[in-house]
Parts: structure tokens; sequence; C-alpha cells
């Protein structure tokens, strides 16, 4: 069978959880505006007592309270209370005040009430001074509406000398939240001018920002002006400052609620008015890159704007040599078929009033030398037994290829193998050319890249070595590339290779 103090655990985790629970709902699910303080808040609730003083337990009751509020933090509470069992009944009535803090709409709370105690155990009816402490929160829901989470009390009870009861009450309920302490906020208007200074014929955006309003009310707005004509009857109008002289105007706003005539507010906002000024644009131009190669373009950039704010018009181009196009505010110039020498490129820029200037930006076009190839040398192959075999006059001439490759780190070099139309096999040319950039690659370690192989058609048992500078192309007539190299020839040693055919 469950004890007393079971009993009194079991309730204690309870309020525990509900202490929890409530916390995390005020934490999130109500979070809104903070609401005003209510002048009276009425409390009803279910209750439990304990009497003590070997009393047996009186579980079940009710418990109401009327608090009169003198701020958001004090205030005085009438309680009663009525607890029932079968072995007793149990009336509570106290008086006295009540100390809060809310805390959003959290609202700890403390009180001390005075007042007496009816108590009728076992048919025996007798009235005592009552004392009781104790507190609790409220969670507030809605402006009209608390849920009193937990209010627990320690009550003591004098029913003569030997009959002083000290018990505890436990309650929780609703709380009805009836008026407020604070007065109502007067209904307020601001209004404001967008831009504060517009030249004459622009518009001024104006706007109303009423505060303080029913919000489920219509609002209605009346504007004027001292300066131009309003368009529109809402919280936005516009003024039109179309003929409208230099200087400062106000426009004003009346704000009334059409569902309470009584709630009106009224607000101005300033602006002023310039006269439209004749100044042209202002355009300045600058090239990147400023010097150029012969066909390489230029970026030409620009900047306009007008001193009176006034629409601009799209930027005219115009150069001294080769041609320029614009978008927006950047051109570009083609020196394709350009000088050498100085590019002027002229640029306008216009407003919408007519008004217009000019800048001019130079570009230096150069015209770099043509760099060609050249041949640095040759070699000569006529051993009949071995065509094809690099020998040591052939070296000679190759190591001094290597050292101008190498003094030249950003030259190549073309190796044109030639042959008799008579020799055989037909690729003795191509396999000349092979061997030897394969000298050059492994005995004086050229980078293969650097080096390509051709056939040529001018005849003879040779081949031809040219040096091809940085910038420079090959373009000597009667050559053809050669493929990669096959296995080496038969009887000779050489390696055989093969040349694509030259193109008709």
């Amino acid at each position: 069978m469950q004890t007393r103090k079971e009993a009194v655990i079991r309730r204690a985790l309870a309020v525990m959880a509900i202490f929890a629970f409530a916390m995390a709902i005020s934490s999130s699910a109500f979070a809104q505006d903070e609401l005003p303080t209510p002048r009276t808040e009425v409390f009803v609730g279910y209750s439990w007592y304990d009497p003590g003083a070997g009393v047996p337990g009186i579980a079940k009751g009710f418990n109401t309270a009327v608090t009169w509020n003198f701020n958001k933090y004090v205030g005085a509470t009438f309680d009663t209370s009525g607890h029932y069992s079968d072995n007793a009944n149990a009336g509570n009535f106290g008086f006295g005040p009540t100390l809060k803090y809310p805390i959003d709409h959290f609202t700890p709370f403390a009180h001390l009430l005075l007042g007496f105690q009816k108590l009728s155990p076992l048919g025996v009816e007798d009235t005592g001074f009552m004392t009781m402490l104790g507190g609790g929160f409220d969670l507030r829901l809605t402006k009209l509406l608390s849920w009193r989470v937990i209010q627990a009390d320690w009550v003591r009870a004098n029913h003569g000398t030997s009959a002083n009861f000290n018990g505890t009450r436990i309650s929780g309920g609703l709380v009805f939240n009836l008026g407020t302490i604070e007065p109502p906020i007067p209904p307020s208007a601001a209004c404001s001018a967008s831009p504060s200074q517009v030249m004459e014929g622009e518009p001024v955006a104006l706007t109303a920002s009423p505060s303080n309003f029913n919000p489920k009310h219509t609002l209605g707005y009346e504007w004027s002006t001292n300066g131009g004509k309003t368009s529109g009857d809402g919280a936005s109008v516009k003024v039109d400052t179309t003929g409208v002289k230099g200087g400062s105007y106000t426009a004003s706003a009346r704000v009334t609620d059409k569902n309470n005539t009584k709630m009106v507010a009224n607000c101005t906002a300033n602006f002023a008015v310039t006269d439209k000024p004749k100044n042209p644009p202002q355009i300045s131009c600058s090239a990147n890159p400023a010097t150029v190669q012969s066909g390489q373009p230029s970026t030409i950039s620009c900047t306009c704007t007008s001193p009176d704010n006034a629409q601009l018009q799209p930027l005219s181009w115009s150069a001294s040599s080769g041609t320029v196009a614009g978008e927006g505010m950047n051109g570009t110039l083609s020196t394709e078929g350009a000088g050498a020498g100085a590019v002027t490129v002229t640029t306008t820029c216009t407003d919408a009033r007519g008004l217009s200037s000019s800048a001019t930006t130079n570009v230096n076009v150069e015209v770099p030398q043509k760099i060609e190839s050249s041949k640095i040398n040759e070699c000569a192959f006529t051993n009949k037994a071995k065509p094809a075999r690099v020998d040591n006059a052939c070296k000679a001439a190759l190591d001094d290829v290597a050292l101008r490759l190498q003094r030249d780190a950003d030259a190549k070099a073309v190796i044109v193998g030639q042959m008799e139309a008579n020799e055989k096999p037909k690729t003795v040319g191509a396999q000349r050319a092979t061997n030897t950039k394969d000298y050059l690659v492994t005995e004086k370690q050229i980078d293969a890249s650097r080096l390509e192989t051709r056939t040529g058609a001018d005849g003879g048992q040779r081949v031809e070595i040219y040096l091809v500078p940085a910038g420079a192309t090959f373009n000597e007539a009667n050559t053809t590339v050669v493929t990669a190299p096959e296995k080496p020839m038969k009887k000779t040693g050489a390696k055989k290779a093969t040349a694509k055919k030259p193109a008709k």
C-alpha cells in the first residue's frame, strides 16, 4: 500500500515535469511581442491540500483568487479554496500582497496571505487564524489568458493551543486577464520623402508609416503638399514636380482609422526641388594596353557622368586608324592593318538634353620585325654501305648545332633529310633525319620536343639543319614531316622511317 511520503514524492515529481514542460513551451511555442500587464487577474483551478497535524489528507478541491495589480510587480490578492474528503472539509480565506517578476511570457510570483481557515474534521466545525506563504508561476498564453502551471503554499492554521496545523496546498489552473494598467498608446505616423532632393520635373515618393492603430482596421490617407501635385491615396504616393521652382517644400499626411474616426495621426515630410542646370557631361578614358603590336586589340575604358544627373545616351566612338566598337562604357580598338605609330580614339558622351563632351585616347601601335628561320648547318652521308649512318664528320657539325640550341633556349631546330632520286630504300632520307635527331637527343641531351624531322625533295645525300627562333615559323618549301621511326633498316643498321606525302 502506498504511504503518505510516497504520495508526496510522486506529486513533487509530477510538479517538476509540469514545470519543465511549461518552460519549453514558454521559450518557443508562445514567442510573441510583449503583452500589457492586466489590471485584474482572476484565477480558477484545481487544488490539493494536506492540513498536517494528523488530520487525514484532503486531496480534492478548488482554488480561486482575484489579484488587483498596482503595477507589473506588485498587487493585492484575495484567495479562497475549498477541499473535501470523507474525513474532513477545509475552507481557506486569505488576503495579502503579491510580488511578481515578469520575464517575457513567464511570470514567477510570491504572496503572503492572512485570513482564517474553517475546518470541519469528523463533524466538528472550527475556525482559526490562518497564515499562507507561497508562490508559483504563470505562463502567458494570450492577452486574455494565462496558465498557472503551479502554485505551492505553506498553510499554517491555529485551531486552539493544541491544534496548530502546518500543511501544504498545491494548485493549478487558468488565469483570466482583465483590463490593463497601462494607458493606451495614441496612434502616430511618420512621413518620409525619397529622394529628399530632386531636380524640377523629377518625382518624389512619399510614404506614411502608421503606428499603434488597430491592425484589424482599415486606414484612410489624405495627402497634401505646397509644391507639385500628389497622385494616389494610399500609404505611398508620388509628387510631380514639373514646373515647380527651386526651393524647399512640405508634404502632409492625415491617417484615420475608418472604424474609429477618433483615432487620427498626422505627419509631415520635407523635400527640396532644384532648378535644372545646363552642365555638359564629364568624360575621361584610358587605354589598356597603351602599346600594342599591330593586329592586337586594346581596350578603351571610359567614365562619363552628368553633374546635373541628366540621363546619358550611349557613347559614340571613332578612331584615326583601325576600327573601334563600343558597348556601355568600354570600347575595343582593332589594329588590324594599322601602321606603326599612334592611333587616336575619340569617345563622345551625350546627355538627354543634347549636351556632350569628348575625350581622346592614344594607343601606340608597333610593327615587329619579321622573324624567319635560317639554315645553320648540314651533314653529308657518303657511306654507301650505311647510307643513313651519322659519321664523325657529321657529329662534329651536329655538335655546333647543339651549342646553338643550348645558347638559344627558346629556339627550335628542323632537320631535313635529303636523298637522291635513285637511292634505295625510299625511306633513307627520313632515316637520315631520324638518326640525326637521335644523336642530338641521346648524345647532346637536346629536348626532343625542340627537334622536328622532315624529308626534302631537293636531292643530295645529306641532312640540312634549320634554326627556328621563338615566334618564327619554318616555311621551307618541298619538305614533309617525318612520322615516328620504325624498325632499324636491314644491312645498313640504320632505323627505318616513313615520311608523309607532301601536300599538293
